[in-house]
């Protein structure tokens, strides 16, 4: 019978519904010597247990020995208030340095009015006809693409209706 009370009790552990007089009978029933043979498994659990508790209360005791010559320890205080200053200066050198090498790079530029102005006017027209030929060139091919597209729909429909 205590073997399935124990058995239970260790269904109930590992779901996590155990009460502390529970895992305490566990305990003491792993530590016993006559645990049975399907449930030695659990046993260094339960046996750790005890051990770190062991070891807990030993140390506690030694420290409590050696209270009289226990060196108190100093915190260490972190200036929070000068890694945040020292964190801005390095934000804004970084911002600055930025600025000044972007400025140094930019070309200079120029007059709008003098962009795209020409003094001859057959000059100015043979120019426009030229970019306008290039332009039109250019539209000319994605039209011829867009031919072959409207051929490949076709063909595809004409397939998949019959």
């Amino acid at each position: 019978m205590e073997l399935n009370k124990i058995e239970n009790i260790l269904e109930k552990y590992f779901q996590g519904e155990t009460s502390i007089a529970e895992e305490n009978e566990l305990r003491d029933y792993f530590s016993s010597s006559n645990v049975a043979q399907h449930l030695e498994q659990y046993q260094p659990i339960f046996s750790y247990f005890s051990q770190v508790k062991q070891q807990k209360s030993t140390h506690e005791l030694e420290n409590l020995d050696q209270t009289d010559k226990a060196i108190p320890l100093q915190t260490k205080k972190q200036n929070v208030g000068w890694l945040s200053i020292a964190a801005s200066v390095i934000v804004l050198l970084g911002i600055g340095t930025y600025f000044y090498t972007s400025e140094k790079t930019t070309t200079p530029v120029v007059a709008q009015s003098e962009l795209g102005t020409y003094d001859n006017p057959e000059k100015a027209f043979a120019e426009t006809q030229k970019a306008l030929a290039l332009l039109s060139n250019n539209v000319n091919v994605g039209i011829e693409s867009v031919q072959y597209i409207k051929e490949y729909e076709q063909s595809k429909n004409k397939i998949f209706k019959q």
